[in-house]
Formats: C-alpha cells, sequence, structure tokens
C-alpha cells in the first residue's frame, strides 16, 4: 500500500484532516522539491476516537527524513501531547537525508526528545512496513507498541553491508532484522502481520484496549457474556500430575470476555503470556506462567516481557489479572552471568509501582521468590485467590526433602522409602494454599469454575481505587 492509501485504511472513513501537505524542502541540495517533504501527517478518528498519524512515503525521496519532514512530525507530535491522543507513526523509510547532513541528525534527536515526553501520557504505536534503519529505529523502540509486517519490512542500526565489512558475517535484511528475528528473538517488537492491512486492522483492535490518554479510562464495551457465567471446564484443564504441562492461555480464554484474547509479544519469552482482554467489558491486561513452555519459569527474556507490559498496563490505567503456575527461576551459568537477577527485578519493581487494580490468581505451582514476583500480596496485590491445586511453597517436594532431610535419608535403612515418605510429609504440609490462606497471603481459595466470577467481582470493587507513589523525580528501575 502507499503511505497515502495506509492512512486511508486505518482510518475511519473521510475523518482524515491532513497538516502541511503543501511543505517542500529548504535544502539547497534538493534539486526537486516535492510536496508533503515524504511524509503525510495530520489527524483523524479511529472507531470515532481522535487518532494523530504520519506515514512516511517511500516514494518521496526514499522516506528519508530531513528538516521539513521532521518539523511535520514534530508539530503532530506536539498536537497529540496537548489534546491527549494517541499518536501511529507508520515506518517505510531510509532513514536520515544525507544531503542534509547534520539538520537530518539533529532533526531526529526532536522526535526522540517528543517520544519520551509523550511516554506514558498517551499511547504510542509504531508500524513498521518497510525499511527502518541506522538511527530512525531509536524513535520506534520508545514507542510503546511496535508492529511489523511479515518480509516486507525490517529494523536494525547497521545493515548487512557494513556488518559484513566489520564482522565478516553474510547475512540478508530479514535474517538481520526483520519481522521474525524482532517478534521472536530480540524482542523488539510485539506484533508481526501477514501484509499492510493486517498490520492496521491490528493497530484498530489494540487501540480498542487502550485510553487516549493517562488520564483517561479504557474503553468500555458492551459484552452479551454473563458476568456470572461459571467455567466448569477450568476444573478439567490441570494434569492429574503437577509435573504435567497445560496451556495457561485455554485458562485464559475461558475466564475472560467472548473468548477473546489479543496476546502481546506471543513468538518471544514463551514462558510468560501477555495480553490484552475484557472482563465485564472493560479491559485487563492479563500476565500468566505458561507451563507448556520450560515449565512457565521466569527467565531473563520473560521477566523483561512481563515486566514491560506491566509497566505499559499501568501508565495507561488498564487493571492487571495475573496467573500464577511458577516452579521459579531458571538455573544455569547462562542465566545467571546474563543477569537473571536484574531483569528479574525489573518484573519484581514493575509490579511494586503498579498502581493499578491487581488481582492475582494461583493456579498451582508458586514457589520461591518467583511465586514473590508474580504480583503476590506482599509486593502490593489487591487480591489473591488460589485453587484448590495451588502449591504455595519455598520449592517443590523434591528439591525441599533433599535439602532439610539429607541426613535423615542417608541414616534410613531403605533411604527411597524414606525419601518418598517426607515428600508425601511436605507435599501435605506445604504444599497447598491452605496456610497461605490463614495467614492472608491469599484472601480465597476458590472452586476453579468461579474464577470469572471472583475477577469480575473484583474488579468492579477495585474500580474506585486510589493510590499514590511517594513524591519523586523518578525511581531508580534496575535497567
Amino acid at each position: 500500500m502507499l503511505a497515502r492509501e495506509r492512512i486511508e485504511y486505518l482510518l475511519d472513513e473521510g475523518s482524515f484532516h491532513e497538516l502541511d501537505g503543501l511543505a517542500r524542502s529548504r535544502s539547497e541540495s534538493a534539486p526537486e522539491r516535492p510536496y508533503t517533504d515524504g511524509v503525510i501527517t495530520g489527524w483523524g478518528t479511529v472507531d470515532g476516537r481522535k487518532v494523530f498519524v504520519f506515514s512516511q512515503d517511500f516514494t518521496v525521496f526514499g522516506g528519508a527524513l530531513g528538516e521539513v519532514f521532521a518539523e511535520k512530525i514534530h508539530k503532530v507530535m506536539d498536537m497529540a501531547l496537548k489534546v491527549g491522543a494517541p499518536v501511529i507513526g507508520l515506518n517505510d523509510g531510509a532513514g536520515a537525508r544525507i544531503q542534509e547532513g547534520v539538520v537530518s541528525l539533529a532533526s531526529y534527536g526532536g522526535i526522540f526528545f517528543r517520544n519520551v515526553l509523550a511516554s506514558g501520557v498517551t499511547p504510542q504505536i509504531s508500524v513498521i512496513m518497510g525499511p527502518c534503519a541506522g538511527g530512525a529505529v531509536y524513535s520506534p523502540i520508545m514507542t510503546d507498541f511496535i508492529f511489523m509486517v511479515d518480509q516486507s519490512s525490517y529494523m536494525f542500526i547497521t545493515g548487512p553491508d557494513v556488518v559484513k565489512q566489520v564482522t565478516g558475517e553474510d547475512v540478508s535484511q530479514q535474517d538481520l532484522g526483520g519481522a521474525k528475528v524482532h517478534t521472536s528473538k530480540s524482542g523488539v517488537a510485539q506484533f508481526v502481520s501477514a501484509d499492510d492491512k493486517a498490520a492496521l486492522d491490528d493497530v484498530r483492535y489494540l487501540l480498542s484496549f487502550l485510553p487516549s490518554n493517562n488520564m483517561e479510562e479504557p474503553p468500555t464495551l458492551d459484552s452479551e457474556d454473563p458476568h456470572d457465567r461459571l467455567c466448569p471446564e477450568l476444573v478439567d484443564i490441570l494434569p492429574a500430575s503437577s509435573n504435567q504441562a497445560y496451556d495457561m492461555r485455554k485458562v485464559i480464554t475461558t475466564v475472560m470476555d467472548d473468548g477473546e484474547f489479543f496476546e502481546y509479544a506471543s513468538a518471544w519469552a514463551p514462558s510468560i503470556v501477555c495480553g490484552f482482554a475484557r472482563l465485564g467489558g472493560r479491559p485487563v491486561g492479563v500476565v500468566g506462567n505458561q507451563p507448556i513452555a520450560l515449565a512457565g519459569v521466569l527467565d531473563i527474556e520473560s521477566s523483561s516481557k512481563a515486566a514491560k507490559f506491566v509497566r505499559t498496563c499501568d501508565a495507561f490505567n488498564i487493571p492487571l489479572v495475573t496467573f500464577v503456575d511458577v516452579p521459579g527461576f531458571l538455573p544455569g551459568v547462562d542465566q545467571e552471568h546474563g543477569g537473571i537477577i536484574r531483569h528479574g527485578a525489573k518484573l519484581l519493581y514493575a509490579y511494586c509501582e503498579a498502581t493499578v487494580p491487581r488481582i492475582q490468581v494461583i493456579t498451582r505451582k508458586a514457589y520461591g521468590g518467583a511465586y514473590v514476583v508474580m504480583d503476590s500480596k506482599s509486593i502490593g496485590s489487591d487480591l489473591a485467590f488460589a485453587w484448590p491445586s495451588a502449591e504455595l511453597a519455598v520449592m517443590g517436594a523434591s528439591g525441599a526433602v533433599e535439602i532439610v532431610n539429607r541426613r535423615d535419608i542417608a541414616d534410613a535403612d531403605d533411604p527411597v522409602l524414606r525419601r518418598a515418605e517426607l515428600i508425601d510429609e511436605y507435599t501435605e504440609k506445604y504444599c497447598n494454599p491452605w496456610e497461605a490462606a490463614d495467614r492472608g497471603y491469599v484472601d480465597d481459595v476458590i472452586d476453579p469454575a468461579e474464577t470469572r466470577i471472583k475477577l469480575i467481582a473484583g474488579m468492579e470493587m477495585l474500580r474506585s481505587k486510589k493510590e499514590t507513589l511517594p513524591p519523586r523525580k523518578h525511581g531508580n528501575m534496575p535497567l
């Protein structure tokens, strides 16, 4: 699609108002001075709600950014911040306009600065629909969401030619920075679509969960899914053995309105699931450990993924529901040397800092520090529910017995039998939700079939929640 066609497809029919359509380059190095200077900017509506948009035009100067090009983007970003509306950037450009030299670099700086000013104030969405290279990548990465189009878009700091010259590695544009790379390996982008139209459809769908700015509530939609609907199928989702896997997505889609779940970064860090859904017609952000991937452990990537998602939801007043089935943090030399302590703390910090309504549901394993990090009561969760199958303990029975009862097992006439007896004792005493409920760390042990009812009632009660953090310039998150 061409730049203007993309805008017309994204916005409500006839709602687009263009700005600076007659602007042209002032550079003496440009013998031709086409109108728009390579970017189309303005505002319109999506489902009747105001948004600002810029669409880079690859047919003009290859979509490369120059002084006038940047000034047009600066203008719509400033207007969006003034009136409290989202900004959607449709990126399809070749980076800085070389002919304009340092002017184009300074112009990029103006965009980056505005990205940061608007961060957490108005939603910023980047759609990569063609090339995005060099300094140009730093504007999208500072926005809230990045969409990419499979096989036709790419992002990288240095292209294949430079990579080959410097490192000797021979790589294609798609293998270096294509959609599949950034949505499954680097975690730079969260969504990948088959073509331009699919990407723009997904953007419209995402906007239906987001408020226009941080002072508004997310939009509520009427749902015919009954608030008092029981979910008896949840009883059968958990396997008989706690060591068997199940798909947390099935739990989420069973509980949420109409089975809808818009997953965030689905191909990256698969041991944790994040995404948007609705409960009783109101948007919620959902985080859940995924037992079918690495048993649902928290590792470097899953911690970073969930932390960014939690902070995004908190910034835009979207309540959080956390489903817990976590055996711990992933052990290993690579994880420790890679900074799992630092990265795991990002998720802990994000939850501790969040002031939106927060509800935790423990479905099965809740072991050690990973349980605490997954929005436990002790770090500020407003409500915590547990299924009868929940296991709240420092660690699993087998590992605990090996540490606590090592000498007892070694001195036994039959070490294997004694070990089995001790595991049964530990499981009965600790691997259940009752002691946690006795101490108030869990507010209620619920029938899994009532999960939806409890969540909707809890969210309704928490709608009037008001919580503020201590006055400060900003916290010092472990980045």
